[in-house]
């Protein structure tokens, strides 16, 4: 059986400080197996299960709208906030 593969896209849509690596509000990058070139590879760490599971078509029921996720960056000082 072949499997579905989505297009996933990651946008930062908040931040409490300016990114240390120079992130803006709107930035966006496409869902890839490896960090997306002029993205924080931490952040994409802290992103990547959760992509992982959107590309193939999983959802969160949690969440307002099941087929969007919001994750955080791990840097306390600025918490990055991706959906």
């Amino acid at each position: 059986m072949e499997r579905k593969e989505y297009d996933v896209v990651i946008k930062l849509v908040g931040n409490q400080r300016p990114c240390h690596i120079g992130h803006q509000i709107g930035d966006e990058w496409v869902f890839q197996y490896k960090t997306p070139a002029g993205m924080c590879s931490l952040a994409y760490n802290a992103i990547f299960p959760f992509a992982l599971v959107l590309k193939f078509g999983g959802t969160f029921p949690w969440q307002e709208d099941p087929d969007v996720i919001q994750a955080s960056c791990p840097d306390a000082e600025v918490n990055n906030v991706f959906e």
